[in-house]
């Protein structure tokens, strides 16, 4: 969990989360360079291809014959594709794939159509280090070719034309340059072996280049929408179908936990607003675990739920689910606060704890792997009059760790659990209270000593 104290020289702040029906458009008036150009991301996927679909990050298009797009493929792998009167100017489809939804990457296409080698004109870095293997490799022929990419084309950011093929997951630090093929270490350094970003505020931005450093969250094209264009060209995109609250503070500087959509085989459970809604199954009384599993210290996330139907719980666990009856609290060393009565079930037992929740009610889980327990807080205030319930130390459980989970015990019908591990909700906060080394927004403060899940706190208190 590199970013603790100053890890990073360059701290990005925001992320926008998409869910799959946003996106930020924007129709530039003019040309710029249609040979030379820059794009660059950070993007952390919440969902994997379906095997039919692809999902765009970027698409710059004119018409149906000319543009140019970024995209990850319905098998997972990256594509850059430009096409120019229907002729194919360049495909680049990546052989590995990128399926890590717990982690962000960083994507950059530099492009110059006049450089003398052909292979070099379009090209394709990942975390800072170039692409070069490629099940699909076509370049330009030369400079008479031309990309939509700073054309008066209509910009998409998440999307295809039209808001399709959408991108579910989070973006941060959105540049396009025009005119400009930037090295690499323009964009981002390694430092002690991790890709880092590096400040492009200073870099020419050229006729339609733009910036999105997402420090607003407003739904207008200006310079407080979550489309303001911060290079100085004021190219501020259209918002649609996004929110104040799709505004995040998780970003590759400052990772947080999210629910692990990896682990849900036998959940079942569908994911939405970026891994941080659950909806539990009508067909197993399974649970589902966070992307971060904790070891030491002391850590906060809050859980609301919105919809109880049967027997919810939100709690932790050593282990993942390993069957479709793995209701929350079951396994061995695992703590459930039920919702339909207030108890705690531990490692398969039942005992009274605290009262029962209802909707709308926000469930605080402050989890204390310094001295192996953990209590439970009920729209703020704590239960069973502040007594913790003991755990066995992580280093004893069969991971050596503990991973927040939620869930439900009972088939009868779907709840829903909207789980915030300090990256925000996609409900908007009354309070947003943060924790004490000033990162997450909670709707209530947490216990004093108690950090959000982020990786900047993992690195000084995990």
């Amino acid at each position: 969990p590199a970013g603790g104290g100053g890890f990073y020289t360059h701290q990005i702040a925001n992320s926008v989360r998409f869910s799959g029906d946003a996106e930020l458009a924007d129709s530039r008036s003019g040309d710029g360079s249609t040979t030379k150009g820059t794009f660059s991301m950070w993007f952390k996927r919440s969902t994997l291809s379906d095997g039919s679909n692809d999902i765009f990050l970027m698409h710059a298009r004119e018409d149906g014959n000319n543009h140019i797009r970024v995209l990850l493929k319905h098998d997972d792998t990256i594509e850059v594709m430009g096409e120019t009167g229907a002729a194919v100017i360049i495909e680049l489809e990546t052989t590995r794939v990128f399926r890590d939804m717990t982690a962000w990457y960083h994507l950059v296409v530099l492009i110059d159509f006049t450089d003398s080698t052909a292979g070099d004109r379009c090209q394709l870095y990942i975390n800072g280090v170039r692409e070069t293997a490629f099940d699909v490799e076509n370049y330009p022929d030369d400079a008479s070719q031309v990309t939509a990419l700073n054309t008066a084309a209509t910009m998409f950011i998440g999307t295809n034309t039209g808001n399709a093929n959408q991108f579910k997951g989070y973006l941060a630090e959105v540049v396009v340059i025009d005119g400009t093929r930037q090295a690499i270490g323009d964009l981002g350094v390694f430092k002690n072996g991790v890709w880092t970003p590096v400040d492009p505020s200073g870099l020419t931005f050229g006729t339609n280049g733009f910036y999105f450093e997402f420090k607003g969250s407003g739904t207008s094209a200006n310079s407080s929408g979550m489309g303001a264009d911060t290079s100085g060209n004021d190219h501020h995109f259209t918002v649609n179908n996004l929110t104040a609250v799709d505004q995040s503070t998780d970003t590759c500087t400052n990772n947080f936990a999210t629910m692990n959509p990896l682990d849900n085989f036998y959940a079942a459970h569908p994911f939405a607003e970026g891994n941080t809604k659950v909806s539990t199954s009508t067909s197993t009384t399974s649970f589902s675990t966070a992307t971060i599993g904790l070891s030491t210290g002391k850590w906060y996330f809050e859980g609301t739920v919105r919809a109880v139907m049967g027997e919810e719980g939100i709690g932790v666990s050593p282990v993942v689910s390993t069957a479709t009856d793995d209701y929350p609290g079951k396994a061995t060393d695992s703590v459930s606060y039920k919702g339909n009565n207030g108890n705690v079930r531990k490692s398969n037992s039942n005992a009274a704890y605290g009262n029962a929740y209802v909707n709308n009610n926000v469930i605080g889980v402050a989890l204390n792997l310094d001295d192996n327990e953990i209590k439970f807080y009920l729209n703020g205030t704590v239960q069973n009059s502040g007594t913790a319930v003991a755990l066995t130390a992580a280093a004893s459980t069969p991971n050596g760790v503990y991973f927040p989970m939620v869930g439900d015990g009972s088939t009868d019908s779907v709840g829903v659990w909207e789980v915030n591990f300090g990256a925000g909700s996609f409900t908007a906060l009354s309070s947003a209270v943060a924790d004490g080394n000033g990162f997450g927004a909670f709707e209530y403060a947490p216990p004093s000593g108690f950090l959000a899940i982020c990786t900047k706190n993992l690195a000084t208190n995990g």
